[in-house]
């Protein structure tokens, strides 16, 4: 694998410089690439308008083919894209769950007419998603969902709780997994539903969280209502496009955040010279390890990243979410070590944390979200090295 850029990787790279270094001024510049993880609701109208401001310029869904109204651009090319854009402390984006996980799983499994409705307002930055997949007992477990959607007539009728739900309070629309076959079991008979947010019998409660933030959310559905044409792939497929789109996003977008990652880690080398502890022999090996496993990361990203079209290998997207999850803690932690007693205290009142202390804080829940570690585990064994898997209760 050749990590150099080609010819036209080098002229995409300067191209996206270029207007990054023309537009990424004033209030979006003050912004200081806040807005990530952690931080979501930090200057969020500011970025909504930096989204379209991108959209604009032909920056938002770069990767969609250029049928679909992207750029056609090449998994390299997305790479760039990603690195660039990090490296730049451009605002953290606001309409990543349309662009990187609801627009490509429309593109392989949504028809003409659900492609030609939503595909457009994501890519302008008009309409923001949200991921209804977690429930109180199916997070991890997600074929344990119980949410349910019945048919009447031309509609269909969703109830059910979902938890976990990022952006909801800022979403108009929510791509549901639920049970639409009464008596089924597991993944069978789930459908992957398109619901708008914005009527009556859908409730949204913030989650207050370690960061004093609310991007999480509950979210009842009591009797909530969508087109009955809004399902993506058949019904009684969720299950099957689930999984797709949950593919979607332990794709490119990683490599983006692992040049933030890069970013946390050369402050926090600055901070242990600065507070003379990176001489202290175990501080120092910590650090060493910190930045080998990062190499180690993303020369496997773009290693698994190579020839892929459509979405990435499960068992391969498993690996890499329980590598950067738990190294992105660790990290966490090691700053804490190196900062000392300082990093207990907040920066003012009532609870201001600096961009160190939202980090570590919002890393315990990277080991959870998306797929627990032991989840992961578990698929890494059984899919990757063939282990008997583990019983089933109710099987």
């Amino acid at each position: 694998m050749d990590l150099r850029d080609r010819p036209d990787d080098e002229a995409f790279r300067k191209e996206i410089q270029s207007w990054l270094a023309d537009h990424l001024v004033g209030d979006y510049a003050e912004l200081g690439g806040r807005g990530g993880s952690g931080d979501e609701e930090f200057g969020f109208e500011i970025r909504l308008r930096w989204e379209r401001e991108l959209a604009e310029g032909g920056w938002t869904c770069v990767g969609w083919p250029v049928e679909h109204g992207g750029r056609g651009a090449s998994v390299a090319q997305q790479v760039v894209f990603c690195e660039e854009y990090a490296r730049a402390r451009a605002p953290g984006r606001v309409g990543v769950m349309g662009e990187g996980l609801l627009g490509p799983t429309l593109i392989h499994y949504g028809t003409p007419e659900q492609q030609a409705r939503f595909l457009a307002p994501i890519r302008a930055g008009t309409e923001l998603w949200c991921q209804g997949y977690s429930e109180p007992d199916a997070g991890s477990d997600l074929a344990n969902v119980s949410t349910r959607a019945e048919r009447h007539g031309g509609e269909w009728v969703v109830t059910g709780q979902k938890v976990w739900t990022s952006l909801a309070h800022q979403a108009d629309w929510c791509f549901v997994v639920c049970r639409t076959e009464a008596g089924s079991f597991r993944h069978h008979g789930l459908s992957y539903l398109l619901v708008p947010m914005d009527q009556p019998g859908v409730e949204v409660r913030p989650i207050r969280q370690l960061t004093g933030t609310s991007e999480f959310n509950e979210v009842f559905f009591d009797g909530a209502r969508t087109s009955a044409d809004l399902v993506v792939g058949e019904p009684g497929e969720g299950w099957k496009v689930a999984l797709a789109t949950l593919s979607f996003e332990r794709g490119v977008g990683l490599l983006g955040h692992q040049l933030t990652f890069r970013r946390e880690l050369d402050r926090l080398v600055e901070e242990a010279r600065a507070r003379g502890v990176a001489a202290d022999p175990v501080i120092r090996q910590r650090l060493a390890a910190a930045y080998a496993e990062l190499e180690i990361m993303r020369y496997n990203t773009l290693r698994s990243l190579s020839g892929v079209e459509g979405p990435a290998a499960s068992p391969e997207a498993s690996i890499a979410k329980l590598y950067w999850a738990s190294w992105h803690r660790r990290l966490g932690e090691l700053a804490m070590d190196v900062l000392g007693p300082a990093a207990t205290v907040a920066g003012g009142a009532p609870y201001e944390l600096d961009e160190v202390q939202r980090s570590f804080l919002f890393s315990r829940s990277e080991t959870i979200y998306g797929g627990s570690n032991e989840i992961q585990r578990n698929i890494v064994g059984e899919r990757v090295l063939g282990l008997p898997p583990e019983p089933k209760v109710g099987r």
